[in-house]
């Protein structure tokens, strides 16, 4: 799971995101979200500082997920991280 994690929080800093990131932080808070949802697509919004929302747009399927886009927004600016790529 540690490479998992390191593999998140490089894409969201090579977005050109300028704060700090957990890796493991954004991948449990996805499967919070998820929890109960049933196989489909979905955007999922979270407010993961007071001024930092990061609006996932994934893909739940039986037993994980596919996460496609994260937008992060920020009052800096909004930084796109494409996981397909």
């Amino acid at each position: 799971m540690q490479e998992l994690y390191r593999m998140i929080e490089k894409k969201i800093k090579d977005s050109g995101y300028p704060r700090a990131v957990s890796g493991s932080a954004v991948y449990d808070d996805i499967c919070d979200q998820i929890e109960g949802k049933e196989n489909g697509t979905y955007v999922l919004l979270s407010k993961f500082e007071d001024d930092v929302i990061f609006e996932y747009h994934l893909t739940v399927l039986d037993r994980d997920f596919d996460l496609g886009i994260l937008t992060i927004r920020t009052p800096q600016g909004t930084f796109e991280v494409d996981f397909d790529a």
